[in-house]
């Protein structure tokens, strides 16, 4: 890893990656928009997923994949489960129907489900069962009545996942053909109201062109974490997190800031120690070579630092951390203190492990059961409270707006 001083933190570290069109992301669109299934198939052919003759899997074929995947893992993706839809759940009951009065005027709100959603599960570097169930858990709580899944080669231990987690459908599908076939539908695949989950460059651009066909997430770059510590922190801790991150992916970036020059000299040692072992090094270590360990004047700098930056994952591993707490405001989502690995939140603490990357927590938060609600307003207006109150000043509104039959609107019911 690259140490710096705070002072010498280039530009390119706080660069937001532009999620340029694709012209070949287009033209699949365009092509599954128009010719559906047999452009989903021939796309499948062509960037390996191999002839897929029958696009979703069978009750049967669920079963069996479920049958395979071992008791240890089910264990494990029940309990991941459990914590998810716990968390979920008391996320919801943080908002509720409201209805206020107030002089004849009764205004409200009303909280809908999405009726059916579309989660996509990478399959490439890594099968990625947990993604099945960050995306499904919190549609199935919020009340999505039907959650399909698409996911290319995807393993028995995703579709485990994805099955118990509530999909209603699985699909052996991936890549831009996917979010293409989801956000316009395709004579064997749904047209979804909302696109979740995480995916390469070429899933991205697919989700930003689909964008107001359906709804999305959030675009997202490559993963990343941020680590503030001090010499209170434990070496073998932050080494193994940083790598953590690394192996997702070469772009996948890594950054430790801390006021301590020895401990910045330890982690990077480490870091190189669990890289000679470490069975995913071929990718870990060329992110490594472009991640960087910042070196403070204190341990404050540091709340500038990942502010502007707005990591996805934010740990925060240092003595006193109730004294940088309250100023930290950009981030995926915080984990606080040696012991809240950011790992506990890809898979299984509760909270969700698909999150803003690339800056984007700087305006949203990572996906939760709140995405799968529609929150709609109404209004109930007496004669009264039209005639005397409201009407006055919409028709002064619409007169400074140029708008008459707006004016008109509100002018009529007053002569009543």
């Amino acid at each position: 890893m690259q140490i710096i001083n705070y002072k010498n933190i280039p530009d390119k570290f706080y660069e937001s990656i532009d999620f340029e069109s694709i012209s070949s992301v287009n033209e699949i669109i365009n092509d599954v928009k128009l010719r559906g299934d047999e452009a989903v198939r021939e796309y499948a052919k062509k960037f390996g997923d191999g002839d897929l003759e029958q696009f979703e899997l069978t009750e049967k074929e669920i079963k069996n994949a479920i049958a395979s995947t071992s008791k240890e893992i089910v264990e494990a993706i029940e309990q991941s489960i459990e914590n998810v839809h716990s968390f979920a759940k008391v996320q919801l009951g943080a908002i509720k129907n409201l209805q206020t009065e107030q002089n004849g005027i009764t205004l409200g709100h009303t909280i809908f489900p999405i009726e059916r959603t579309g989660a996509y599960v990478p399959g490439g570097n890594y099968p990625l069962p947990s993604s099945a169930i960050m995306s499904c858990v919190p549609a199935k709580t919020a009340g999505v009545k039907e959650i399909i899944v698409c996911s290319p080669k995807i393993k028995p231990a995703t579709i485990t996942a994805a099955k118990m987690a509530g999909a209603d459908r699985i699909f052996r599908v991936g890549g831009v053909q996917a979010i293409a076939a989801m956000a316009y539908g395709t004579e064997t695949i749904p047209q979804v109201s909302k696109i979740t989950g995480p995916g390469n460059k070429y899933v991205t651009a697919a989700k930003k062109a689909v964008y107001g066909v359906c709804d999305i997430d959030f675009l997202a770059g490559p993963s990343e974490v941020m680590i503030i510590a001090d010499e209170s922190a434990n070496i073998k801790f932050i080494a193994a997190d940083l790598l953590a991150q690394a192996e997702h992916d070469p772009d996948a970036r890594a950054f430790l800031i801390t006021d301590s020059e020895k401990l910045a000299q330890e982690v990077d040692k480490q870091v190189k120690e669990f890289l000679q072992t470490l069975k995913t090094a071929n990718i870990a270590s060329q992110s490594i070579e472009k991640s960087f360990i910042i070196v403070v004047d204190n341990i404050e700098q540091s709340i500038d630092i990942a502010n502007k930056k707005a990591p996805e994952h934010l740990e925060v591993c240092i003595n006193q951390e109730d004294l940088i707490l309250p100023h930290l405001k950009n981030y995926g989502s915080l984990f606080i203190g040696n012991y809240s690995a950011e790992v506990l939140g890809d898979y299984c603490s509760g909270t969700n492990h698909v999150l803003p990357t690339n800056s984007i927590s700087k305006y949203t938060g990572g996906l939760s059961v709140f995405d799968f609600i529609k929150i709609q307003t109404y209004q109930k207006v007496s004669q009264k409270a039209a005639k005397e109150i409201l009407c006055p000043v919409a028709s002064k509104m619409a007169e400074a707006e140029g708008l008459y039959a707006h004016k008109l609107s509100a002018d009529v019911r007053m002569e009543l």
